[in-house]
């Protein structure tokens, strides 16, 4: 059987997401992956999570946004990790001014490879996320909630102090670069 990892399947999503004529409708962001906070933790777990990313807003006629994403990352025990799913996010608030300033709250699901998760190969997730931002640029939180990260590490013993993990990504348009 052959096995390819989520960025590789991340990667081929993209490349057909650019190439899709309904796709070239919507709008695609730079993503750069910057800090995690893990709440109330006694731990000293890798906060710096750097890491790079696409994503692709699809063009919207209602009131939902729906994206995909792909991305890389550094994530909280310093090792690289990689993910790829969608998104589905609901308008708060959008006005003209300020540039098109929004505020979007929903959900995205993913697949996600981890070192020391299920032997690097993919698992599936779902995190709630908020998106602030304008035309020009942004800001996706997302949550980790304290239960999610025992479940995911098939343990309660990670670290017994840990609230949560609250998730922190910058992004910018990439649509005046594109054709």
């Amino acid at each position: 059987m052959i096995r390819f990892p989520v960025c590789t399947i991340g990667i081929i999503a993209a490349i057909w997401a650019l190439t899709s004529v309904p796709a070239q409708a919507g709008k695609f962001n730079a993503v750069v992956n910057g800090k995690s906070y893990h709440l109330n933790s006694d731990y000293r777990w890798n906060e710096d999570n750097y890491g790079f990313g696409l994503e692709h807003e699809f063009d919207q006629r209602s009131a939902w946004k729906k994206v995909v994403m792909v991305n890389g990352f550094r994530d909280s025990a310093n090792n690289m990790s990689y993910m790829a799913g969608a998104g589905l996010h609901r308008r708060l608030y959008q006005t003209d001014r300020f540039n098109g300033f929004y505020i979007y709250a929903g959900i995205n699901a993913f697949l996600m490879t981890r070192k020391n998760i299920n032997n690097n190969n993919p698992f599936p997730g779902a995190l709630p996320s908020i998106s602030i931002g304008n035309d020009t640029a942004g800001f996706n939180f997302t949550y980790l909630p304290r239960q999610a990260v025992e479940e995911t590490m098939n343990t309660n013993f990670v670290d017994p102090s840990l609230k949560g993990i609250l998730f922190l990504q910058f992004k910018i348009s990439m649509d005046q670069l594109l054709p």
